[in-house]
Formats: C-alpha cells, sequence, structure tokens
C-alpha cells in the first residue's frame, strides 16, 4: 500500500509504513525542500505552514505540516513557500513584505506569505466588504507567532493587496 500526493504539482509516492512521519520531515528530508520552517513543533507558531487541496474540495487549507502525518493528506495536492515565486520573480505577497520590512530574522516569514496568499486568492472568490478587511486579514495571518516585528508590518503589506483583489474582483498575480 502507498500514500500518493503531489508537493508543488510533483507526484509523490511513500510506503503507507511512513504513515505517522510528519509532512514538515518528509518535505525536509526526502525533497529537500527547506522553505517551510520546523519552529514550535506542535502547531503553534504557524511557521511551518504549508496548502492543502483535498479532494473533493479543490479549495486549498493552510495545513501546519509539523503536526500533520502522511496518512492525512493521501490524495491531495501539496503546496510550499518554493512554489510561491514563478520564473524568479517574487510574488506581490513576497514583494510586499519585503517593501514593507515586515519582517526582521524571516524564519516565520514562509507561514505568513503561504496563509496571506490563501487569504488572497480566497478572496477573489469570496469577497467581504471593505469595513470588514482588517478583520479578515486578522483571521487569516493573526495566529501567526513572530516574535521580532510585531506583526503591524505584514498587515500594512498585506492591506494594500487585498484592497486591490476586492477593487478588482481578482487576485493580484
Amino acid at each position: 500500500m502507498t500514500i500518493s500526493f503531489t508537493v508543488n504539482g510533483i507526484p509523490q509516492e511513500v510506503d503507507d509504513s511512513r504513515a505517522e512521519d510528519r509532512l514538515i520531515d518528509y518535505l525536509h528530508d526526502d525533497l529537500n525542500l527547506t522553505g517551510t520552517k520546523f519552529c514550535c513543533g506542535i502547531g503553534v507558531c504557524r511557521a511551518c505552514t504549508v496548502t492543502v487541496s483535498k479532494p473533493p474540495n479543490p479549495v486549498p487549507s493552510p495545513v501546519i505540516s509539523c503536526s500533520t502525518v502522511l496518512a492525512t493528506i493521501d490524495g491531495s495536492a501539496v503546496s510550499t513557500i518554493e512554489s510561491v515565486a514563478q520564473d524568479g520573480m517574487l510574488d506581490p505577497v513576497q514583494q510586499a513584505f519585503l517593501g514593507h520590512f515586515a519582517f526582521q530574522c524571516g524564519y516565520c516569514t514562509p507561514g505568513f506569505v503561504m496563509a496571506a496568499r490563501l487569504f488572497l486568492d480566497q478572496l477573489a472568490v469570496n469577497p467581504v466588504p471593505a469595513d470588514q478587511l482588517e478583520d479578515a486579514i486578522h483571521d487569516a495571518i493573526g495566529a501567526h507567532i513572530c516574535r521580532c516585528t510585531g506583526y503591524v508590518r505584514y498587515y500594512q503589506a498585506l492591506r494594500p493587496l487585498a484592497e486591490a483583489v476586492l477593487a478588482r474582483g481578482e487576485v493580484v498575480e
């Protein structure tokens, strides 16, 4: 028996004897995808956030890879921070975080980027009223822990991107 899934669009297959292996360990040790960060190890800090789409629901969800075992992602599509930049160009979320000096050490940034990217993608499909945007941003990234910056710059960087999505009704790419 095997567990099958994709990571950044590339098919993966592992023996079901590894069903209890953590997703983050598989990403780091088997695929050498080290952008997803291991921090607290108990799913609190969210530095290890990736997105997962699992049929029958095609909508990706944020997943804490340090506390997710491979058995639970069978049949899923996993996206990591390595999938965000395209053709050597930073994603608008990454560029906004850089432009607003949103991070200092950067350890938490991959988790913030994954959550923010997912938020913008979902905002284009399910817009919120402008007066609810602050709460929506908080819901998207408020549980992420950053020990350096105090979060304000992450919010300041994400707000204009979210406003652009709401104004155009499309994803910022």
